[in-house]
């Protein structure tokens, strides 16, 4: 099993930057894969980027791509999330989430029992 603490959200302009990240327990964080989602107040909970088990294959939204950069460091049991030029509406809760499955679509992290608390990402104009 895997527990998951997600940190580093907060209130930015538009056009700063944050950095999240996820700390995993467990001496198997290298077996997951590791992805993050957000859910805006009033909407359904979205997939944003993922990352293989080895840090070697990420995945984006379109709606992220050019700004969010999905990354992983094995040997400290985090995987980031740095979003840079962000905009209002990436405003939500963020999440991240593990999944145990030799792939890392979006459906293997909704199955999965691994998730985090959420942080709180407030982007103002």
């Amino acid at each position: 099993q895997v527990q998951l603490v997600e940190s580093g959200g907060g209130l930015v302009q538009a056009g700063g930057s944050l950095r999240l990240s996820c700390a995993a327990s467990g001496r198997t964080f290298s077996r997951y894969s590791m992805g993050w989602f957000r859910q805006a107040p009033g909407k359904e909970r979205e997939f944003v980027a993922a990352i293989s088990r080895s840090g070697d294959t990420t995945y984006r939204v379109d709606s992220v791509k050019g700004r969010f950069t999905i990354s992983r460091d094995n040997t400290k049991n985090v995987v980031y999330l740095q979003m840079n030029s962000l905009k209002p509406e990436d405003t939500a809760v963020y999440y991240c989430a593990a999944t145990g499955t030799t792939t890392f679509q979006p459906r293997d992290f909704q199955s999965s029992d691994y998730w985090g608390q959420g942080t709180q990402v407030t982007v103002s104009s």
